[in-house]
């Protein structure tokens, strides 16, 4: 009886062991890659390497690597549209990075979701920052967590920092406390227009355009229309501006997909995170109206009455 207490208390002891231990790690194997290198050299093949170096049994997967040079909205835009459909404990590198090698930052941040982004604090963290939360932020300590051997590169952070980095964290080679010092849970942020109603005119912005099919896509979510009594099968003017100067304004039909209205009529619709877009059914709108995306584009709704 008295062996079998002690048989008792040794698994219970392995038991919470092995439930400490992935608790403190949180991370689940898997890497994410962004980036604005595209594939047309070796880049990305080369971030991935020194992912696997550090540990073969890593998983990894791509996000984009077609986000266009140097666009920090963008890439914002894109893990915020990324993100939260993947499990907790998955570890994120986002390079768009056009300071690489300057003073900005080289952060890990912990959502509060337990997804982990390991990236410039360039404004990429923008709009996930407000969405997920910062359960804590760390600044990379590249004493520790650089690829050995890149100490003179200073324009290939991608590689030597950031997938390294990650690759230590998502296999478990270092807790989170061992990216690097705290630092405050603020990130830099990239200034833009809030969705709010004004005067009975609801407002946003252009965060991204729908690279394939030129759909233009807002951050009014559905809730705010309803707020301001827009209803499915009604009409809506649009009036988009670049830097304050309007570019267009357009009645259209708010539907509920492209075949709420003829081929090449525009549509009003919800696209797959619930904010208002807009797009011309089998058409490119973006195109046709010469619309971009970021925070110089702002765009107003109102009811047809």
């Amino acid at each position: 009886m008295k062996l079998f207490t002690i048989h008792k208390a040794i698994l219970l002891l392995h038991f919470i062991f092995i439930l400490g231990h992935k608790t403190m790690q949180a991370q689940n194997g898997m890497i994410v890659f962004q980036s604005d290198f595209g594939l047309k050299d070796g880049a990305v093949s080369a971030m991935k390497g020194v992912a696997m170096g550090v540990d073969e049994n890593l998983r990894l997967f791509d996000l984009t690597h077609e986000i266009p040079a140097y666009k920090i909205w963008d890439a914002a835009y894109r893990l915020e549209q990324t993100v939260p459909y993947w499990p907790a404990g998955t570890v994120f590198v986002s390079v768009v990075d056009p300071g690489v090698g300057t003073d900005r930052p080289s952060v890990v941040m912990k959502t509060k979701t337990g997804h982990f982004i390991v990236t410039p604090d360039n404004g990429t963290l923008t709009l996930i920052a407000e969405s997920l939360g910062i359960d804590s932020l760390r600044q990379i300590d590249e004493s520790i967590n650089r690829r050995q051997g890149s100490a003179a590169s200073y324009t290939f952070h991608g590689r030597d920092v950031y997938a390294y980095t990650a690759a230590r964290l998502a296999s478990g080679k270092i807790s989170f406390s061992g990216v690097g010092p705290f630092r405050a849970p603020k990130v830099y942020t990239l200034p833009y227009q809030k969705a709010l109603i004004q005067d009975g005119i609801i407002k946003g912005f252009i965060p991204i355009i729908d690279v394939q099919y030129g759909n233009v896509w807002t951050n009014i979510p559905s809730t705010m229309l309803e707020q301001a009594g827009i209803k499915q099968n009604s009409l809506i003017e649009a009036s988009i501006f670049n830097k304050g100067k309007r570019v267009i304004k357009e009645q259209m039909t708010y539907g509920n997909t492209f075949g709420s209205v003829s081929p090449g009529q525009p549509i009003a619709y919800l696209n797959s995170l619930l904010n208002l877009s807009l797009a011309i059914n089998e058409g490119d709108f973006a195109k046709k109206h010469g619309i971009a995306n970021g925070n110089e584009w702002t765009i107003e709704i109102k009811p047809v009455k």
